[in-house]
């Protein structure tokens, strides 16, 4: 069966840190970290290696642009309503991170590696300035900045991650089912769980039917939100 391969550019538009940064994040998207090479890119780029080692050191600073590249155009994205709202800002940065790491299948694991390697580069400190900001707008005691802020990304890029990776993975590998029918199955499983070990569990099976992500996901946020404002000093 042929198939069908992506020409490699031409020569003609001058190279560039961030055109080699588009399309390693172009071929990280089709081919995942281990298909990043210098090699596949050059043969993307038109170009040689050397070209770009002119612009990039190594595959790690290849990935770390790659990376920041992603999260500053999620980031940049406005709230639909209100924009003066704290919490519509929060909305927005926080979708903007769910739905990128949903696109980009590699994204959450780079978030991993850069937020526990070295979270004094562009990245986590991006990501907590968005958050940040409007923790201190909601009015939260400047003592409790850094905590508020701590516990939104961490929900954000945990919950985040995890959606990423149960799409990578499939609703049911090797079942050939969708993801209702899987959800389904979970639920119906739960429901059968034995009612003195598992009460809470089976209690809820059926919520999970039919949920959608994004907004259980928004759901969680506000949780989060609801107690940050509670912190609040009253006048």
């Amino acid at each position: 069966m042929a198939t069908r391969t992506r020409r490699p550019e031409r020569r003609g538009q001058p190279l560039s840190r961030e055109r080699i940064v588009e399309t390693a994040v172009e071929l990280l998207d089709a081919e995942g970290e281990s298909g990043l090479t210098f090699r596949a890119l050059s043969r993307r780029l038109a170009t040689g290696p050397g070209a770009i080692y002119w612009h990039v050191a190594n595959k790690s600073e290849l990935l770390d642009a790659t990376t920041d590249a992603v999260v500053a155009e999620a980031l940049a994205i406005e709230p639909a309503e209100t924009p003066d709202s704290p919490q519509a800002r929060i909305h927005a940065v926080a979708l903007g991170l769910f739905d990128a790491t949903d696109r980009h299948p590699w994204l959450a694991a780079q978030l991993a590696v850069q937020l526990a390697r070295s979270p004094w580069r562009a990245v986590a400190p991006r990501i907590f300035e968005s958050i940040g900001r409007q923790v201190r707008a909601l009015g939260v005691p400047e003592s409790s900045w850094f905590t508020a802020a701590s516990a939104l990304m961490h929900y954000i890029l945990g919950a985040a991650g995890q959606n990423a990776a149960n799409g990578a993975s499939g609703p049911a590998p090797g079942l050939g089912v969708d993801r209702d029918e899987f959800l389904d199955s979970v639920s119906t499983a739960w429901e059968q769980l034995d009612p003195d070990d598992y009460p809470f569990t089976r209690a809820v099976a059926g919520q999970m039917r039919g949920h959608d992500d994004r907004e259980q996901f928004l759901a969680g946020i506000d949780l989060v939100l609801t107690g940050i404002t509670a912190a609040r000093p009253t006048t």
